[in-house]
């Protein structure tokens, strides 16, 4: 255990952010021990831990999903927390800058029209008794950015990403949440045509969602002849992890009080777990795209989801066959090849050795575990994690996405399998926490705890380490049953920062 004291205000800090003295001790002796990197054993491909649905296999697989949906089963969650400011970080520096040069200039407004927020840009302008038009006449570009980022105009600097308007269409430009919105409708809808949506907000954005969701949700209702449960939670402090500074020591701000700071996105697994769901959607709140490309998107959703139900459906199977002692012999050499071919699991060597009460056990303990289908799209280059077999400790692998921080790239050998990847993980999964008796599972149970991340940040100038949590489908899912399926590029549409929404593929219309 750490041998670090400390005082009685820092106490009061820890529990107020909700975490033990204890508990943080042993956040520092994470960052003494250091990572454990994650061993690669080679990339995953099609038809070696990436499946290619076959087009003449879409059609049963869909319908698969549907009579499930019709059930309930379905929810969409989507991780939302978090400012947008890190869209404008180039804004930002023109702004501080006070403008920018001819050039830079020229671009800005040139590309200003095509964005969704145009309109409201104007608006606001207006309000105050000025004319956008005169403005980038007069290439007043600070004052322009002062109105995009700041409180004076749309305040997007300071806005989550779920507000911030994304597409335009005739009748009305929309932002992010309302595109999901749409989503949701398309393939959540239960037979009474409800839709069951979960965002995660920080606790200071949740009153601006929640009023321009009421001012939203009805027109989408009606126009959709759906119903929607939106519900909201937080990323809790009770997730948030210690800073230290490069000796390891606790990092302090200028006023001496401990930093905490966000454990990642695997301090969402809390959220995942509390959620009252069966088969759940999870894809980020900035990967959405405008009508025309739904289709496309709305599709592959409901192979994953139709796939994962295809799935269960032969694990449950096998499950109360083994619960209810009717599996024979044969019953378990088909276990055992489902698992193999269907699941990728890697048997270990003393399996075939063992005794059927033996089989049976490991067996079940493969099996009786939550599963996750994630859509893997061709490696384009775009930042992520990607599909790999990992080495295990007994000798067996696993499949895993692994983010480049997890493995060890003084390796060469490391380093060029990290390389050679064929595939990345757009986070586009469908998630089964139920069980065969439709009892939720507690999703904490199925964590690799070794697998967090610690990386260097600063405050201020100052250097310091920040540890984050398991991420959520990385190490946080990393004892789940998995499948890999390849999906469309299509399907994979970030906005990482602002100039993304000028992506041919974000535009409604052509310019």
């Amino acid at each position: 255990m750490s041998g670090v004291i400390f005082t009685e205000s820092d106490m009061r800090q820890i529990e107020k952010e909700g975490l033990t003295v204890d508990q943080v001790l042993k956040q520092i002796d994470l960052f003494k021990r250091g990572v454990f990197p994650v061993k690669l054993n080679r990339p995953c491909t099609i038809n070696d831990g990436i499946i290619n649905i076959p087009e003449d296999d879409l059609k049963s697989i869909t319908a698969l999903h549907e009579e499930e949906a019709c059930k309930g089963r379905m929810l969409k969650f989507v991780p939302a927390s978090g400012a947008a400011s890190r869209m404008f970080r180039d804004w930002y520096i023109y702004l501080e800058k006070g403008g920018l040069d001819s050039g830079e200039g020229q671009k800005f407004s040139g590309d200003l029209k095509k964005f969704a927020f145009f309109s409201d840009l104007s608006r606001v302008v207006s309000r105050d008794g000025e004319y956008i038009e005169d403005m980038i006449k007069s290439n007043r570009y600070a004052d322009i950015l002062a109105y995009i980022l700041t409180s004076k105009g749309l305040n997007y600097g300071n806005l989550p990403k779920a507000l911030l308007k994304f597409h335009t269409y005739p009748d009305g430009n929309r932002t992010a949440l309302e595109e999901h919105l749409v989503e949701a409708a398309l393939y959540t809808k239960d037979a009474g045509h409800l839709c069951q949506v979960h965002f995660t907000f920080s606790e200071e954005h949740q009153k601006d969602v929640g009023n321009y969701l009421l001012r939203v949700k009805k027109d989408y209702e009606e126009k959709y002849n759906v119903k929607y449960d939106v519900k909201f939670s937080t990323q809790k402090s009770s997730t948030n992890t210690i800073a230290v500074d490069l000796g390891n020591y606790p990092f302090r701000d200028q006023q001496g009080n401990l930093v905490f700071r966000p454990g990642g996105h695997g301090a969402l697994l809390n959220n995942l777990n509390s959620i009252d769901g069966d088969i759940i959607y999870l894809k980020n709140i900035d990967n959405v795209v405008p009508d025309r490309l739904k289709p496309v998107t709305t599709l592959y959703k409901k192979v994953l989801g139709g796939y994962l139900v295809l799935l269960q459906n032969e694990i449950f199977k096998f499950l109360r066959l083994i619960s209810e002692r009717e599996a024979g012999n044969g019953a378990i050499d088909d276990m055992i090849s489902f698992c193999e071919k269907r699941l990728n699991i890697v048997m270990p060597v003393w399996l075939e050795a063992s005794s059927f009460s033996e089989k049976c056990a490991f067996i079940y303990k493969k099996l009786n575990r939550p599963i996750r289908i994630c859509g893997m799209v061709k490696n384009e280059g775009e930042p992520g994690g990607g599909p790999f077999w990992v080495n295990e400790g007994d000798g067996t692998q696993s499949l895993q996405i692994v983010e480049e921080s997890q493995i060890d790239l003084r390796s060469p050998e490391q380093k060029a399998l990290w390389s050679s990847a064929t595939h990345f993980n757009p986070v586009d999964l469908v998630c089964g926490v139920r069980d065969y008796r439709s009892d939720k599972f507690d999703l904490f149970e199925f964590v690799d705890i070794n697998s967090y991340f610690i990386s260097q940040k600063s405050e201020k100038g100052r250097d310091l380490r920040a540890l984050e949590l398991p991420g959520l489908w990385n190490g946080a899912m990393a004892f789940w049953n998995t499948a890999f399926i390849e999906v469309p590029i299509e399907t994979f549409n970030p906005v990482k920062t602002v100039r993304d929404l000028l992506r041919q593929q974000h535009l409604s219309r052509c310019f």
